[in-house]
């Protein structure tokens, strides 16, 4: 496949962080027509960034800015043009829309960085996406007629994260920031790596769509259908780099030479970068977004410790990657959630909420979070996130392959499996397309069947028995393990999983849909590298045979149990090739390591009174 249409795919499912450019939505005629000019924007330093500004015809009263800046084109819409179909409800209320490229992108000038550290605060000269934002709105309300001196900034994805970054610094006009799915932290939870572990082929692929142009390296060179098959003719990452030439992209060799949590994925963290809320802020994601789903939570949490007027807002809906800036949100993959999910957040939710704060519109009252259970497919609002009145719990693994809420008794107990890199255990069902091929299942990889891999020697799995009551989990999900390893490195991937009933349950759900009889719903999954057990900034070996105890966060949930169903845990140590498969030795960096440093190992997952392995949930009272 050439890099042309593979760039061409990534900027149209991506695109819609620019606030649907053309292709990425049907036209509506519920909402005026626009004008449209282009600008350049000079920033501080002289260099022009290029914006498209639509403007909607006839109106008469001064409108509010609503400005996103994006990495995958400022295309807007054109002259004469109402606004895309998931802007509808926006531009019924009305704005001025304005999209940017942002340095070194597209039309704009300057060089491109992705993912461009924050500066040093006492480096008046330096800039960063922040002061890139403060210039272009510093331009905006003195060069744009018939604006109200407020702004509003969103965007979903790259742009998300952009928005936020307008936080650190903020011009005084911005009076609304939404972002949405932003990537907080490409290290620790979103695109890049999970918990330590390397995203390997959305890393690999990725970065070549977007940096290849610019480096002259050509097509992306992966062949076949499978892509699972032509990583794994790689025998190590190393030998991936030098027969692809990877080095020449730069976003890899960041990869290559800072594996570890250090200073330069520390600057690019928004989290860790944020000092304070003054501007209001609707953090929104996906329980099901398979690019950025820590963004939006930690963003949502790092802005919480310092709100203490009430502005810091959540949404989470059943979403995959940005699934909300399309029309409908019925379903995603085989799972369907009953309603028009995204019609109700564009028009219930982000249209009254700028509306309040750009034009005064409405009462302003804004639950803290609302969020949608996806096991009673319904929208729930919270006063605060988590909720207070849910308790810990924890679910136990037992003997027999059984999940339970009671504590383990037995001295002794452990499962184990063989984990071999020469056979790892996918991540979704193969054939694994390119990320943004035509056809590519990449979006609902997240709640694909985990059956499977049922089956497999290299999954271990617990269960409860049908539950007799529904059980809602609302708030944080989280593994603690404890296990050993015959090597000196794992990994360890943790998925907590809702199994439907079978067809002769009789239950609803399945009544309706008997393709969903047993299906097994991945509700919450992730990763981390056992090597970080103890510093995310200082990776250890481990010592064969010790039981250690590991943590996997597998971040915020809200969802229902229902009666009949039953809860699963797998554990499992590879989760290819969305990730690169641990050596299983310990070596300084893996993306430098030999092949003959991957060793097949062997697993033990404890499940003792004294080493009791259990994921910890928090529950709503019934």
């Amino acid at each position: 496949m050439r890099l042309v249409v593979i760039r061409r795919e990534l900027l149209a499912a991506l695109a819609v962080a620019a606030t649907a450019a053309p292709g990425c939505a049907q036209q509506r005629d519920a909402s005026p027509g626009f004008g449209r000019r282009e600008v350049m924007i000079p920033m501080r330093d002289g260099v022009k960034l290029f914006a498209a500004i639509m403007t909607p015809k006839g109106a008469a009263a001064p409108l509010p800015i609503l400005l996103t800046r994006t990495p995958y084109g400022a295309a807007g819409w054109q002259d004469g043009r109402p606004a895309p179909a998931n802007l509808t409800a926006l531009a019924a209320d009305g704005y001025v829309f304005v999209q940017e490229d942002i340095r070194g992108r597209n039309k704009s000038q300057g060089v491109f960085v992705m993912n461009r550290p924050n500066r040093d605060p006492g480096d008046s000269t330096a800039t960063d996406e922040s002061t890139d934002t403060y210039d272009t709105v510093e331009w905006l309300i003195h060069n744009v007629a018939n604006n109200n001196g407020r702004v509003g900034l969103f965007g979903i994805s790259y742009p998300g994260w952009l928005a936020e970054e307008a936080l650190i610094g903020a011009h005084p006009a911005v009076k609304a920031i939404s972002p949405q799915a932003p990537m907080t932290d490409t290290w620790l939870g979103d695109d890049f790596f999970h918990q330590g572990a390397f995203r390997q082929a959305y890393g690999f692929e990725y970065g070549w769509g977007m940096e290849a142009g610019e480096v002259g390296a050509g097509d992306l060179p992966i062949t076949g259908k499978d892509t699972y098959t032509w990583y794994l003719a790689f025998p190590s990452l190393k030998a991936l780099t030098d027969s692809t030439g990877a080095m020449r992209i730069p976003t890899w060799r960041r990869f290559v030479e800072h594996p570890a949590y250090d200073s330069v994925w520390q600057r690019r963290a928004f989290e860790r970068s944020v000092t304070g809320v003054t501007i209001p802020t609707l953090t929104v994601g996906g329980f099901w977004d398979q690019e950025d789903l820590f963004g939006p939570q930690a963003t949502f949490e790092a802005l919480e410790r310092f709100d203490r007027t009430g502005i810091n807002h959540l949404v989470i809906g059943p979403w995959s990657h940005g699934q909300w800036g399309f029309p409908g949100g019925e379903s995603l993959g085989n799972v369907s959630w009953g309603s028009a999910t995204s019609d109700s957040f564009e028009i219930n939710i982000q249209a009254p909420w700028f509306a309040y704060w750009l034009r005064d519109k409405g009462d302003g009252r804004f639950p803290e979070a609302r969020l949608f259970d996806g096991g009673t497919d319904r929208w729930r609002s919270f006063d605060r996130w988590p909720p207070r009145e849910a308790q810990a719990r924890d679910l136990y693994f037992r003997d027999g392959g059984r999940l339970s809420f009671e504590r383990p008794v037995e001295r002794e107990g452990a499962d184990e499996y063989r984990s071999d890199p020469a056979n790892p255990v996918p991540y979704r069902p193969r054939p694994v397309e390119v990320t943004y091929s035509p056809g590519s299942r990449w979006a609902r990889w997240m709640t694909e069947d985990q059956r499977f891999v049922d089956g497999r020697p290299d999954v271990r799995t617990w269960a409860t028995p049908p539950l007799t009551d529904d059980l809602t989990i609302a708030g944080d999900v989280t593994a603690h393990l404890f296990a050993s390893t015959t090597g000196s490195d794992a990994d360890w991937v943790v998925k907590l999983i809702d199994v439907y009933p079978d067809r002769a349950s009789g239950a609803p759900e399945v009544a309706a849909r008997p393709g969903m009889a047993g299906y097994e719903l991945m509700v919450a999954g992730d990763i981390m590298r056992g090597r970080y057990r103890r510093s995310w900034e200082r990776p250890e070996p481990i010592r064969s045979g010790a039981v250690e105890s590991y943590t996997v966060d597998l971040h915020h949930q809200l969802y229902t149990f229902r009666r009949g169903h039953r809860i699963m845990v797998q554990v499992q140590s590879s989760w290819f090739p969305l990730y690169d498969r641990n050596p299983q030795t310990f070596v300084d960096n893996i993306f430098l390591a030999p092949a003959g440093a991957y060793q097949a190992e062997t697993e033990r997952i404890y499940r003792s009174a004294s080493q009791p392995s259990h994921v910890e949930v928090t529950v709503l009272p019934r």
